[in-house]
């Protein structure tokens, strides 16, 4: 997949949200500096697909507190989210599923599905009563139910948009 540099990126960070050794980043792009990368620079992230080549993609609205998933641009299912509290909102961006850990324990319920930012999900919770509100770290929590389903839908490196 490839990965549109930010303003204010570095490669270590980029190897760390997406999990992916900078070696191999490195390897994958053997025409740029890893020292000098700028704002807009495509790289190429290997191990994943490219996000428009996958049937699905999901919306996430923070202030409508859903999440939306799409299949070939066709709503297919919409579910109630709990998001960012007060000083850690969830980040708005766009990002893909990057891993999927089952039963991962604790607060995060009975799923857990990284996003290509280091320390961001959507997980399940050991709390249904917050979906609705905005009481996370700035993750996405979901019913259990509904995070299992979804789980069990997307593929790895299916893209996520989270906006406002």
């Amino acid at each position: 997949m490839l990965h549109t540099v930010k303003p204010g990126e570095t490669l270590g960070q980029i190897s760390r949200d997406y999990r992916v050794p900078i070696q191999t980043i490195i390897q994958a792009n053997p025409n740029i500096d890893p020292n000098i990368i700028f704002h807009g620079q495509l790289i190429e992230i290997p191990g994943f697909s490219r996000p428009e080549t996958l049937p699905y993609r999901i919306e996430v609205s923070v202030n409508n507190r859903s999440l939306a998933l799409y299949r070939n641009g066709v709503l297919e299912r919409q579910y109630p989210i709990a998001v960012g509290r007060m000083l850690y909102d969830t980040p708005l961006g766009d990002y893909i599923i990057i891993n999927k850990a089952p039963n991962p324990g604790g607060p995060f319920g009975t799923m857990w599905m990284s996003l290509s930012k280091q320390g961001y999900g959507i997980h399940g919770t050991d709390d249904p009563a917050s979906i609705g509100q905005a009481v996370s770290r700035g993750c996405i929590r979901m019913y259990n139910r509904d995070v299992e389903e979804l789980a069990s839908i997307i593929p790895i490196g299916t893209p996520v948009s989270i906006r406002d």
